[in-house]
This record gives structure tokens, sequence and C-alpha cells, in this order.
């Protein structure tokens, strides 16, 4: 699977909320000019985040959106599943959005699916683990 656009600036914006949170809301504007985001396709998606009770936000000139949920409580996996709809490579060993596989003669015994299931697993645990505290943590220490 490879992350599209939307999902990543998701994931931008979403640290760069996470690095003000309790210090209220951010404009659109300047999360789109300080991370190099498209401000129509931020508001988009910003928009769905507040849809999807990730953010929250205020009108007027003082407005903007800010973080609903602490960031330890925001898991890149919420955040790519919300956009993307599954983690899995494979629609046979998709959570949400199974299907029967077309090649497979028994999915039981399918040592393809057995991989991919593994992959899947993998992946969903590592980006279920890493929340946007973590994502602000790694970035101070390079700095």
């Amino acid at each position: 699977m490879i992350l599209s656009k939307k999902t990543r600036y998701a994931i931008v914006a979403l640290t760069r909320l996470a690095r003000e949170y309790g210090k209220g809301p951010l404009q659109i504007r300047e999360i789109s000019e300080t991370e190099k985001i498209p401000q129509s396709f931020l508001e988009n998606i910003l928009l769905e985040l507040k849809k999807a009770g990730i953010l929250g936000s205020n009108l007027g000139k003082a407005g903007g959106y800010y973080l609903l949920k602490r960031p330890e409580d925001v898991s890149l996996a919420e955040v790519v599943r919300h956009f993307e709809g599954t983690i899995s490579l494979m629609y046979c060993v998709s959570e949400n959005s199974y299907r029967p596989c077309e090649f497979c003669k028994d999915e039981n015994t399918c040592q393809i699916k057995k991989v991919f299931k593994e992959i899947r697993d993998s992946t969903n645990a590592i980006l279920a683990r890493t929340t946007l505290r973590e994502l602000i943590k790694n970035k101070r220490k390079k700095n």
C-alpha cells in the first residue's frame, strides 16, 4: 500500500497540531504555510478529521483547528484507516474490506494469505502503537 497524499498531509497537519496541543486553535493558513500543504486541500482534510472526532474548530478571527484528543490518544492506525479504508495489501486479509480471494482454492490453507495476514498484523501493530505524541517526541530529538 502506498499512502495517498491526503493521508500523508493529514499526518503532517496532525503532527503540527499535536506540537501546539493545549495552546489554542491554529488557523488553516498557518498550517498550510508552515507545513507546505495546499490550503484548499488542507481545508477538506481538516474538515474530515473534525467529522471523525479527532479535531475541533472555532470560528472567527482567532479561530482555527485544534486536537480534541490528546496527542497520545491519536494513533497512526486511526488516521490511515480513516483515509485509506484499510491497512491490508490484499482484500482477503482485510479486517474492514474483506473480499474472498479470486485466486485461492482454499483460503484456510493458502500460504500467500498467511504471509500477507502477518504483514497486515505487523503493520497494524506498529501504526496502532505510534501516536502523534511519539511523532512529535521523535521530531524534537532530531532538532
